[in-house]
């Protein structure tokens, strides 16, 4: 065979071998550890379920979830290192609903959540709800509105923080609702709800995560949920918008990838996720957070940023929300 025959065989071949690595090497995925990154401290709503969502896909992928927590600035930090992340399938973000919070709250963000991720899949609904204690004058959202509206400005509601989903939530209820509250943002919901129980505050928004446990022990009253309708894990306490039509203020969690993510990966990792809604034990587990998981496909979670963002900044900007 003289050299010019074995080039225009050989060359084909070769050809093909390097155009089918990639895909061997997407193939194989994953074939050592991944990283979640949460940007949020441990202990909270989003870590916990996060934890819970990495311990399940280690079953089914057969690598660890590596949870690597990096709070500050509102989720923004977590947030910009995945944005800066290579797209590789071996760093990904658990978030919450902050991801179309953060655009109305800061100028100078850096990044689009819209366009400089991947969408990857909406996890789970989560109700944020609205607590006093359990010997609190209002016995129900009713008595709380009608005070609000008596006496503007002297009911305080705490939060996890300033632009935090929970502190958007209570503007929101003000707005739609049409009363003037005054918030007080804390370090994270536990200190919030210490201060309700030591009196300092009237209300708590927070989600059921953090709140469901009180409610049963008995030290504290939710008088309402903010999703669109009530929850199997509250079936007795209403939705907000029963009372405030048009007030719906859902909290969620996602997870989202580096922009340019391939697209056999985010295939697969859409697909375990799928299989794990339809989990009884999985369903069982969240149920206990009071939490729906919805495990949705790309899209989904691409239309859900879409919708929410212009209506965060609608909120941020009518009750002045501006993050330093």
């Amino acid at each position: 065979m003289n050299d010019t025959t074995w080039r225009r065989r050989a060359l084909p071949a070769l050809a093909m071998g390097l155009a089918a690595a990639p895909a061997l090497a997407q193939d194989a995925w994953p074939s050592r550890p991944i990283r979640l990154i949460i940007p949020f401290a441990p202990g909270g709503p989003i870590d916990t379920v996060g934890r819970l969502v990495g311990e399940r896909l280690r079953e089914r992928l057969g690598q660890p979830f590596i949870i690597d927590n990096r709070a500050g600035a509102g989720g923004s930090i977590g947030l910009r290192a995945v944005v800066q992340a290579p797209p590789d399938g071996y760093t990904f973000v658990l978030t919450s609903s902050s991801l179309a919070i953060l655009p109305a709250i800061y100028a100078n963000l850096g990044f689009d959540p819209r366009t400089d991720l991947t969408p990857v899949s909406l996890v789970a609904e989560i109700a944020t709800t609205i607590v006093v204690r359990a010997d609190h004058r209002f016995t129900n959202l009713q008595a709380l509105l009608a005070e609000a509206r008596a006496k503007p400005g002297t009911i305080t509601y705490g939060t996890s923080g300033i632009g935090s989903s929970n502190h958007l939530s209570g503007a929101m209820l003000a707005s739609v609702a049409q009363i003037d509250l005054t918030h007080v943002p804390y370090r994270g919901a536990a200190q919030a709800t210490n201060a309700l129980y030591a009196g300092d505050i009237d209300v708590v928004f927070a989600s059921t995560v953090e709140t469901l446990a009180h409610a049963r022990e008995g030290r504290a009253r939710i008088l309402a949920i903010t999703t669109a309708a009530r929850i199997p894990a509250l079936p007795d306490v209403p939705a907000a918008v029963e009372i405030i039509p048009g007030y719906i203020a859902p909290n969620w969690f996602a997870i989202a990838a580096p922009k340019g993510l391939p697209e056999p990966i985010l295939t697969r990792l859409s697909a375990e996720l799928g299989a794990l809604r339809n989990d009884a034990d999985f369903r069982a587990r969240f149920a206990t957070l009071g939490a729906e998981p919805l495990m949705s496909a790309p899209d989904i979670l691409a239309a859900r940023l879409a919708e929410d963002v212009p209506t965060w900044r609608r909120v941020a900007a009518e009750a002045g929300i501006r993050a330093e």
